[in-house]
């Protein structure tokens, strides 16, 4: 069976829903087949091992979860402060939140990476690269904050999103309205 890129990512997808819904354990080959329709083998014929799959699904990842150049190229544009900044963190937040089988798949993969060192280290690396890329982003738009600020509001982040994927801790407060109240606690005056 000839390969395609259509194909792989479509099957990747499918990881990601599988991923999703069924954990780390549920994610095997016949089920990203089934999650695909396509026939069995199919997935194992575009990914010959477990860890090749959660290398395309990490991949596949970082393409649906990458910024929008269009977006960052309007907040780079606009004099840098608190509010610029409170775009830049809705922003993060809103593309975390409009694939929640995209994130909660991610959830589950830095949970998997917890437990396989080979999984922990593709998934580190992506971080780390999204990571120096938001610190360069905000040096380069003149936004107030550094890299500790922009981790912790990393940090504040995650929690944020696992909450409202999650079990909310207040299900009345608006997410956008808490990303703001986030960074208004995190950057110094």
């Amino acid at each position: 069976m000839a390969k395609n890129d259509d194909r792989r990512t479509a099957l990747a997808d499918a990881g990601l829903r599988v991923l999703a819904t069924e954990g780390a354990r549920g994610l095997t080959h016949r089920a990203v087949d089934a999650a695909a329709d396509v026939p069995k083998g199919t997935a194992s014929n575009y990914f010959a091992s477990r860890d090749a799959l959660i290398d395309a699904l990490v991949t596949r990842i970082g393409e649906r979860l990458t910024p929008d150049p269009a977006v960052h190229a309007a907040l780079a544009e606009r004099s840098p402060d608190r509010a610029l900044f409170a775009d830049y963190t809705r922003d993060i937040v809103r593309r975390l939140l409009a694939a929640p089988d995209v994130t909660l798949a991610l959830i589950e993969l830095r949970l998997e990476a917890a437990r396989r060192p080979a999984v922990a280290e593709r998934l580190g690396a992506w971080f780390r690269a999204g990571f120096a890329a938001d610190v360069a982003f905000n040096a380069a738009a003149g936004l107030p904050g550094g890299a500790d600020e922009i981790a912790l509001l990393h940090y504040a982040i995650d929690g944020l999103v696992l909450d409202a994927l999650t079990v909310r801790i207040d299900p009345d407060r608006d997410i956008e309205a808490a990303a703001d109240a986030l960074v208004e606690r995190l950057l110094p005056r």
